[in-house]
């Protein structure tokens, strides 16, 4: 059996190869990147305009939550659409408000680059080494290769933010690794439970929507919200609680069921980059040059880690 590095350029390009199931991963873990760096992007821009980060994550998971809510309830609610309450709950705490508390709350510690390149490192390198212990599925000397140029692009693009910090840098740090290792491990186990893209994204959005709405409308209430321009909200919803919160989830556990969690692991290294290009026309931030050769540096090493181009010693 062919390996993707043995097909031909011109056995590549044939109509038939795009609609491989290899293809069809590829093609969802690069949706899933796009829409989660425009969700940074969109977030980015909403903070400017005066919304709180407890803002996007309600907008995030009330919009999900409703969405997904029919779907759920029409499957049946005993055990929780097929995913069953448990291993719901589990996939709900990593990849739910805990997650975007921890993953955010790091920024207040660290410079934003570190958590521009900690967090996807982590998520890519602990991902493929769970994949590689738990699952057997051992990472190529070609997609180790990938990974570490995609790593070099992702420093690059960070650049002297990195030499940035306080005393209290290490605590932040900490944070991105632990975001980036939660969601290496829902990768994981929404492999190794068989648990399908759609009962998983309707669990974690409508147990995520219950636990943090409630206690956000209690709190917070709606004033910053009412107060927000319509075009910037109506954005928001669309970004942050449709795409984000339903289509990217769905896309990129679809992916994981495609073509692994290991090679799936390599695709939110892409999410800076995206965010980069994304928020040009957002903010009017054009990026460096040191950002666009971090830009190549990524494309390459994506590429390799992917099995679409060999890289030589």
């Amino acid at each position: 059996m062919k390996s993707a590095t043995d097909i031909s350029p011109a056995a590549a390009l044939q109509p038939s190869a795009f609609t491989t199931p290899e293809a069809r991963g590829i093609a969802l873990g690069l949706a899933a990147a796009a829409i989660w760096g425009s969700y940074l992007a969109m977030a980015k821009a909403g903070v400017s305009a005066g919304l709180a980060p407890a803002d996007i994550a309600f907008i995030r998971y009330g919009v999900a939550g409703l969405i997904m809510l029919p779907w759920l309830l029409g499957k049946g609610l005993r055990r929780c659409g097929g995913v069953g309450w448990g291993r719901a709950a589990i996939l709900s705490l990593l990849v739910g408000p805990l997650f975007i508390l921890i993953g955010v709350g790091g920024y207040r510690f660290a410079p934003l680059a570190h958590g521009a390149v900690m967090q996807p490192a982590a998520l890519t390198i602990l991902g493929i080494a769970l994949a590689a212990v738990v699952l057997k599925d051992r990472p190529t000397a070609a997609r180790l290769a990938g990974v570490a140029v995609m790593l070099a692009g992702l420093a690059v693009i960070a650049g002297p933010g990195l030499l940035a910090g306080g005393s209290l840098t290490p605590l932040g740090d900490a944070m991105f690794i632990v975001a980036g290792g939660m969601w290496a491990l829902f990768t994981l186990l929404t492999k190794l439970w068989k648990v399908a893209p759609l009962p998983a994204t309707a669990a974690v959005s409508v147990l995520s929507a219950a636990a943090f709405v409630p206690g956000y409308l209690a709190v917070e209430g709606l004033d910053r919200l009412a107060r927000t321009a319509p075009a910037m909200l109506a954005g928001q919803i669309v970004v942050q609680g449709v795409l984000s919160g339903v289509v990217a989830v769905i896309a990129f556990t679809k992916a994981v069921e495609l073509i692994g969690p290991a090679r799936a692991a390599v695709f939110p290294a892409l999410v800076p980059a995206v965010a980069i290009l994304v928020g040009v026309p957002l903010t009017g931030e054009l990026p460096t040059l040191l950002q666009v050769a971090g830009l190549a540096l990524l494309t390459l090493g994506l590429l390799a880690a992917i099995g679409l181009i060999g890289l030589k010693r």
